[in-house]
């Protein structure tokens, strides 16, 4: 009797191992930008930050921008998906350069220097780019309704970060203690007022146009008023505690 010959096995399958069927293929490596998408990507952003600080989310559109820089829209949605990714990109440049000048002051040595290198370059910002500080102070006005938690997750822990360096130059006395956390608020009001008001300032200096003279000389004074006020020995008595004083004062004024 001929017996039957045993079942053939199934061929393997050329160039898998055992532990193919769990890992996914690694993709090819995403090729980098091109000069030219780069230049065409700044050019868009550049128009788009004019619009948005203009007239801000609502009132700029994609059509206006792509028109502005002789493109179609639908070629602008080639470089950015929709009108909210554009205009995110604009505010996370602006961030980012923002966030830059505050990290240089963290690592900084020289409490003076630091200062006034950090409050040189929020004025250069808002006299080369008043338009992204304008985008800014939109968005945060309004409630930040897109950019909230971008602000609470990137800005809070640099900001962390600047008043741990403030407090430790106060420690070792080379600066008065103060609330480092609003002293940081009123240099970025203060620094931010030269975009936002600079046509009402210009105005009211009677010329067209702030000049380069005029961002020197804001320089020079705030630097002056935020040195000053941070000499040893010259810090201001806490709120909390002038007003318990007052509220003693007027008690035994009461009393009596």
């Amino acid at each position: 009797m001929r017996r039957n010959p045993p079942p053939a096995r199934p061929a393997p399958v050329r160039g898998r191992t055992a532990t193919d069927d769990s890992e996914t293929p690694t993709p090819p490596p995403a090729r980098p930008p091109t000069a030219s998408r780069l230049n065409k990507e700044r050019t868009i952003l550049t128009e788009a930050e004019s619009q948005f600080a203009q007239f801000g989310f609502e009132g700029a559109s994609l059509e206006s921008i792509a028109a502005a820089v002789n493109i179609s829209r639908h070629n602008l949605l080639y470089y950015f998906p929709s009108k909210e990714a554009l205009y995110l990109r604009v505010l996370d440049d602006v961030l980012n350069q923002w966030l830059s000048g505050m990290e240089e002051m963290s690592h900084g040595d020289d409490p003076q220097q630091a200062l006034r290198h950090y409050i040189r370059a929020k004025l250069r910002s808002s006299l080369e780019r008043p338009n992204a500080a304008k985008v800014f102070a939109k968005e945060v006005i309004a409630g930040a309704p897109r950019y909230a938690g971008v602000i609470a997750e990137r800005v809070g822990p640099v900001l962390k970060k600047d008043v741990s360096t403030f407090q430790r130059w106060a420690d070792e006395g080379r600066i008065a203690h103060v609330d480092f956390t609003h002293l940081m608020f009123i240099i970025w009001s203060v620094t931010q007022a030269y975009a936002d008001q600079q046509t009402q300032f210009a105005l009211l200096l009677g010329q067209p146009a702030l000049t380069e003279r005029d961002y020197a000389r804001a320089e020079e004074l705030i630097c002056h008023l935020v040195l000053k006020g941070l000499e040893p020995g010259a810090a201001p008595q806490p709120a909390a505690r002038s007003g318990k004083r007052a509220r003693q004062r007027s008690a035994d004024t009461a009393n009596d």
